[in-house]
């Protein structure tokens, strides 16, 4: 656990929940500025805008989860293409998806330990899902099945935070249906328990039709997770 990756986790993970959860900037702000060649000293900021913050505390942290990031103290290393918002190289040791993204559901258990440890206030998984080409086959089914092996292990992730003592307040991927996806702008990079009949380019007719996905996630809405 290198002082990089440490302050990777601070920049990305802590910095806008400690403001939102603790109602004050971090004690790393200043050196988090001089990062990104912002002079902390002519922001104008008012002594009311702090009691703002202060008295605006949230009551629950929700967060999204695609993929873990690997990052380098030496610069070298492979670098990942997919993750869209840390950048950082290729963990050798986890599979991709189709887009590059570091397959990881141990990393889920991870980051609602270290949140729920660090702010100690319900958590909430808004968003978690698995971009990939569905293939229909010639009697219309789409076999999703590694679509459903990435949830259920995230899942699984999941509820082991919850015998760890994480309080998780609710869990829902991404996504429902198929759409753009907004990384890529792709209809191909698909999320979805429903497939629609669209292309990249906006052709097709539309249509809608369960993947093998729709019926599995429906079990494990129905037994609360315990059916996967």
């Amino acid at each position: 656990f290198s002082m990089a990756l440490y302050k990777s986790i601070q920049e990305f993970n802590y910095f806008c929940n400690d403001v939102q959860v603790r109602g004050a900037y971090p004690a790393f702000t200043n050196r988090l500025h001089r990062k990104h060649g912002v002079n902390s000293e002519v922001l104008e900021i008012s002594e009311e805008d702090l009691k703002i913050i202060a008295e605006g505390t949230v009551d629950y942290i929700g967060f999204s989860y695609y993929m873990s990031t690997v990052e380098s103290k030496t610069g070298e290393g492979v670098q990942a293409s997919g993750n869209m918002v840390l950048g950082g190289v290729k963990n050798p040791f986890l599979k991709e998806s189709e887009w590059g993204w570091a397959i990881d559901p141990d990393g889920l258990r991870y980051a609602l330990n270290d949140l729920y440890g660090r702010y100690q206030i319900p958590l909430f998984i808004v968003e978690n899902g698995l971009g990939a080409i569905d293939k229909v086959e010639e009697d219309g089914t789409i076999q999703d099945d590694y679509r459903i092996d990435y949830l259920k292990k995230h899942i699984q992730s999941m509820s082991e935070a919850v015998e760890d003592g994480v309080e998780l307040m609710g869990y829902t991927p991404w996504g429902c249906i198929d759409l753009v996806s907004a990384s890529t702008g792709e209809m191909s990079k698909r999320y979805g328990f429903i497939y629609v009949d669209l292309d990249d380019s906006g052709n097709g007719t539309n249509k809608r039709f369960k993947k093998k996905s729709f019926d599995w996630y429906k079990q494990v809405i129905d037994s609360n997770g315990t059916n996967l």
